[in-house]
């Protein structure tokens, strides 16, 4: 039985990480995508993971395999696509570490999965089956993947979310907001942003914001706020964890290492019995440290914190 299994995107981040001396751009090809970055941030925390997605017969796809391998997350799952190519996301940063995303992908290996091969990832019977929204934009993947998360839920796994909003991947906002609504009632765990929240709930306040998501059935709300930390709704309690102050170098994996962290954290526990708020804030702490080792880092899973980094930076934390 594997604890995590994620579904989705696996691409490649060409992240800029500087300019020639003539001013040119500089970018450097990062292993990246969302479902693909939480698997190997969860795999470094030592849980048993799986990921499930599609890669072109090509060199980047021939990278993505072996990263995932390096850092033991089962790849039985990763399917090659022997037509498309790899999915490439072009990563900008502005002088804060913030990134903005040009996708390459028409349609992409990732949007190409199949239910078939999707609905076969599920034979290790994970503990967490995680998706998120990218995948969700096309067909065939996107009823692949709704299709095997109602699956994995009647298999007894919690589902979790990463809303994820990559606004040109979609045709319109509204039409961004109306499928992911529609995975919603499916979840147990959803993370979004400030962003993302008001696009599902049409508010940017917070506590209004999440009870009209919790309406929807989901137990653990996670909305992460940057450099303010991370706002949570666990069933009728909500709260405000601070963040771990860092120099940012590259904002690109933040949540998802965050979400790693929790869901990891959350797998050590009886699922099936409520847990006491002050765990639930030890472990977005604990989530925080992890987000703030991955910003101050260049990459989204090349930038994923060991346990041994969170452990020194505690250290470090407590020698200051």
């Amino acid at each position: 039985m594997s604890v995590i299994t994620s579904i989705g995107e696996i691409l490649i981040d060409l992240t800029q990480t500087g300019t020639t001396d003539s001013g040119v751009p500089e970018f450097a090809a990062y292993p990246g995508g969302a479902p693909a970055n939480l698997a190997v941030a969860a795999a470094r925390l030592g849980a048993d993971t799986s990921f499930i997605g599609k890669v072109g017969n090509d060199s980047f796809g021939d990278l993505l395999r072996w990263t995932l391998v390096e850092n033991n997350v089962d790849a039985t799952h990763l399917y090659t696509d022997p037509t498309e190519h790899t999915t490439v996301a072009v990563v900008s940063l502005d002088e804060h570490g913030e990134r903005s995303f040009t996708f390459y992908r028409s349609p992409g290996a990732d949007s190409l999965l199949t239910q078939e091969e999707a609905i076969a990832g599920l034979s290790g019977r994970p503990k967490l089956f995680h998706f998120g929204s990218v995948t969700l934009t096309k067909e065939p993947a996107r009823s692949a993947i709704s299709m095997t998360a109602t699956m994995a839920r009647r298999m007894g796994a919690l589902i979790t979310f990463c809303a994820n909003y990559r606004a040109n991947l979609w045709p319109s906002p509204a039409d961004a907001a109306y499928h992911i609504k529609q995975a919603l009632p499916f979840c147990d765990i959803v993370k979004v942003n400030e962003e993302e929240l008001k696009l599902l709930t049409g508010t940017d306040d917070l506590e209004k914001g999440t009870d009209q998501l919790a309406k929807c059935g989901i137990t653990l709300i996670l909305v992460t706020l940057g450099p303010d930390g991370a706002f949570y709704r666990y069933r009728n309690h909500s709260g405000h964890v601070p963040a771990v102050p860092c120099k940012v170098v590259d904002s690109n994996g933040a949540g998802d290492s965050f979400f790693a962290a929790v869901l990891v954290k959350l797998s050590e526990l009886d699922l099936s019995k409520p847990a006491p708020i002050e765990k639930i804030e030890e472990i977005i702490t604990f989530a925080n440290r992890m987000a703030s080792i991955t910003v101050s880092r260049s990459g989204a899973i090349p930038a994923m914190p060991t346990l041994k980094d969170l452990a020194d930076l505690k250290i470090a934390d407590t020698q200051n």
